[in-house]
């Protein structure tokens, strides 16, 4: 039985526009190694006018194998994986196979981008019709934009979520009719402030005085115009670094930071009773109030006290204060074995 044997099949030569669809990344060389025909992607990249007639050691910069500096040399590699980049963007590293074209002479270099692929198509605008239809560069492309598109939309609804959290996080320690602190916010700063055990600070309690009668006389809706008032009122006359704070019905809680002389926050205290007592125009009416203050400071005691302390200290001066006719104010002073020198007046 005779076995026949295939005869050698001849090379298939490719025309550019086929080889352009099928390789748009390829390189043609002569003998010698100088660049005669590139694909499109590589054209796009590299600059058509610029490589072609030039030898193609002086466009790449060969990696991997190490070593190769010549075009003969890197023929001795030929069939093996290479990595190179163009000497004009070493920033984009290419894999690549180089193959010698026996019939014609020369030979071919095939390119890929490998993970350098996203890099590559911002830079140098690339589209999926750079790219051969059956290259995974294209899956790859898909992926990153996904991925990316992903990545975006993640960040933006945290951002959303952190802003919205932010808000609610503002609006449950805020005062809604006055705009002040509420008592959770201060009850946090007073925590704050007493654990930090070098920073001294006074506390002021203010207790609206004829209140009762606007609200028994014009209703709920002008005791609100007053709180409102109040409120500016607190806001204006303070400074940036004091923490007023409304905690219920018309008593406000006033932390002064640092702590101040007697003098000092007798002058406050005055200037915001002062302030407070002046009429208030409701449009159809005015009316008039006054204010009551208690103070107490971190720095009359010998050892710091507690916020139950303080607070209830505080008070106590605040009754003082309504005791002796109110429109006053009163300062409270520790026991003589709880009490440290009165600071120095500022």
């Amino acid at each position: 039985m005779n076995i026949q044997v295939p005869k050698p099949q001849p090379g298939i030569l490719m025309p550019k526009p086929v080889m352009d669809a099928l390789l748009p990344m390829h390189v043609v060389v002569d003998t010698r190694g100088a660049i005669t025909q590139t694909g499109p992607t590589f054209a796009k990249m590299a600059g058509q006018q610029e490589v072609l007639g030039r030898p193609m050691m002086d466009v790449f910069s060969i990696r991997r194998p190490s070593g190769i500096k010549t075009f003969d040399a890197l023929m001795q590699n030929a069939d093996q994986r290479l990595s190179l980049c163009l000497q004009q963007a070493e920033h984009l590293p290419f894999r690549g196979v180089i193959l010698p074209l026996p019939d014609e002479g020369g030979a071919v270099l095939n390119l890929s981008f490998g993970l350098s692929f996203a890099r590559a198509v911002a830079d140098f605008s690339l589209t999926l019709s750079d790219f051969a239809a059956t290259d995974q560069t294209i899956e790859l492309l898909y992926l990153n934009e996904a991925k990316a598109s992903t990545t975006r939309l993640s960040e933006h609804l945290t951002k959303r979520l952190q802003d919205a959290n932010a808000v609610a996080h503002e609006q449950a320690r805020t005062d809604v009719l006055t705009g002040l602190s509420n008592r959770r916010a201060m009850d946090d700063e007073l925590e704050h402030l007493m654990s930090c055990r070098g920073q001294s600070f006074t506390l002021m309690h203010l207790d609206l005085d004829l209140f009762k009668q606007v609200n028994d006389t014009h209703g709920h809706a002008a005791g609100d115009a007053v709180l409102v008032e109040i409120g500016r009122i607190l806001d204006y006359e303070l400074r940036r670094n004091d923490f007023p704070a409304r905690i219920g019905g018309d008593e406000f809680l006033i932390a002064l930071r640092p702590a101040q002389s007697d003098a000092i926050v007798s002058r406050i205290a005055k200037r915001l009773i002062a302030r407070i007592e002046e009429p208030i125009d409701l449009g159809e009416f005015t009316v008039q109030i006054s204010a009551s203050i208690g103070i107490a400071s971190t720095s009359a005691y010998a050892k710091r006290p507690s916020v139950e302390q303080l607070m209830n200290d505080v008070d106590e001066a605040l009754y003082e204060a309504k005791r002796n006719g109110r429109g006053r104010h009163s300062i409270f002073k520790p026991s003589a074995e709880n009490a440290v020198a009165p600071l120095d007046d500022r």
